[in-house]
């Protein structure tokens, strides 16, 4: 594989978090802890994989300049740079979510868990919409 490869490895992933975000909220709603812990786990893991894997691809290719013009790259920026500022809080907030549920203080586990997921969910979903614009919608030259 190609370093040129990961960032639809980094994509895919981070649908896959996505995915996982959304079967815990599921099953935490519907009172399934045990699904729930699962799931969560899943999203943990696979997000540190991509984080591993974008921290790879940009350290051996660095910044990749985007190249559309108008409203779409006013958009772009937008996108990425909200994303880039809860990206940076999600490691912290993921690590005070997972240390209140091990430690089994289920309503401080909950209490941050309300700020978490919303702001990962952003992140995922926004890290695909980013690796679209840039790299399938307006590719690099």
């Amino acid at each position: 594989m190609a370093f040129t490869d990961l960032p639809l490895v980094n994509a895919l992933l981070n649908t896959t978090s996505t995915v996982f975000l959304l079967l815990g909220y599921y099953y935490i709603r519907r009172k399934r802890k045990a699904a729930h812990k699962k799931a969560m786990i899943a999203a943990l893991v696979t997000s540190s994989v991509f984080l591993l894997s974008y921290l790879i691809y940009h350290y051996n290719v660095g910044s990749v300049k985007f190249t559309a013009e108008g409203t779409v790259r006013t958009v772009y920026f937008t996108i990425l740079l909200t994303h880039t500022v809860l990206a940076a809080a999600v490691p912290p907030l993921a690590i005070v979510t997972v240390v209140k549920a091990l430690r089994e203080r289920f309503d401080k586990h909950k209490r941050i868990a309300r700020w978490t997921l919303p702001i990962w969910l952003y992140v995922s979903v926004t890290g695909v919409a980013i690796y679209l614009m840039l790299y399938q919608f307006y590719p690099p030259a």
